[in-house]
């Protein structure tokens, strides 16, 4: 059985579209080593890194209400101010309680509870000694974050971190959701740094096994942003900040391992999503898999990209080194 690392993107609902796309690389035989994801991605990474096979999570996807993830709170509830004073006050209009309490209780269905029950046995490279990798973002430290390592900033044993906890801060959506307060410090949604991690287990020399990237591509993916007003050139501006890093990647080598998966224009907090569009992403994941997979070669990869004394790849890594945060 062949075997493979995982990144997996963020983009809210529309991460839907990564259990197709999953389901493709488990036919192929694929059995996963380590998963790493942001947002979304990191919902699906972690029952990934649990256990639970594409067919499993296909069943969670088409039977969940994803609007019970606008869970309000007291303030919430005031007629007509309530989110607004949620907003201000509480730095989100959504608890996101119940997206916790949710993967939580998938997590503990498949015995995972925290970090310490993910640790790879034997495994010395402290890197690689999770089977799971989530990307969070410090806003009060301007950080990125890999969680569970990265938590040893603060304080906090990697181990005992809580791995449904971890998957709450990289999925705070900012102004959506509130952000999660760790000893003081303020975690959002890792998509602000960075989207696609396919970066994240890549090191020296050639690999035992490859590295697949599961990216979500937007209809308008790849055109000039058109700036004709203030609130254009904001969303370029927010836009820009979140794609540059993962585009360095995509755009060069990185783009033969990376699976790109039309989102068909869903939104990210399209939480009303109807079960037809469900299944049209669902669907969009296992095209966009079949397509990639017809030309995949890992010997050829090796052999163009990852060359022992390739300098330029060299370069890309000390480049990722210095924006690791472990």
């Amino acid at each position: 059985m062949p075997k493979a690392d995982a990144a997996l993107e963020g983009g809210g609902v529309k991460g839907i579209s990564l259990v197709g796309a999953l389901s493709v690389a488990e036919s192929k035989g694929y059995a996963w080593e380590n998963v790493a994801g942001t947002s979304a991605g990191a919902i699906v990474a972690a029952l990934v890194a649990a256990g639970y096979e594409a067919s499993e999570l296909k069943k969670i996807i088409g039977s969940l209400d994803y609007n019970r993830f606008k869970d309000k709170g007291m303030v919430d509830r005031v007629p007509l101010f309530g989110p607004l004073i949620s907003l201000l006050s509480e730095k989100g209009i959504y608890e996101g309680n119940f997206l916790e309490d949710w993967i939580r209780d998938l997590l503990l269905r498949k015995g995972i509870r925290t970090f310490g029950d993910m640790i790879r046995p034997g495994e010395k490279d402290k890197r690689y000694k999770y089977r799971l990798n989530i990307i969070t973002a410090d806003l009060t430290n301007e950080l990125l974050v890999v969680l569970p390592t990265g938590i040893e900033k603060y304080g906090e044993n990697p181990d005992r971190l809580e791995v449904a906890k971890a998957v709450r801060m990289s999925m705070s959506i900012p102004f959506f959701f509130e952000p999660v307060k760790f000893r003081g410090n303020y975690f959002v949604d890792g998509a602000i740094l960075s989207n696609f991690p396919v970066w994240l287990f890549d090191s020296p020399g050639s690999p035992e096994w490859p590295t697949f990237g599961f990216k979500l591509i937007e209809p308008e993916y790849g055109r000039p942003n058109r700036i004709e007003g203030p609130l254009d050139y904001l969303k370029s501006l927010v836009t820009t900040m979140m794609d540059a890093h993962d585009k360095l990647h995509v755009e060069n080598n990185d783009i033969v391992r990376t699976i790109g998966i039309s989102t068909l224009g869903v939104k990210i907090t399209e939480f009303d999503i109807t079960p037809e569009r469900t299944e049209k992403l669902y669907q969009s994941g296992i095209s966009a898999a079949n397509d990639f997979f017809k030309t995949w070669n890992f010997k050829k990869y090796i052999q163009v990209h990852r060359a022992k004394k390739n300098p330029k790849w060299m370069a890309k890594l000390e480049q990722l080194r210095r924006v690791m945060v472990t």
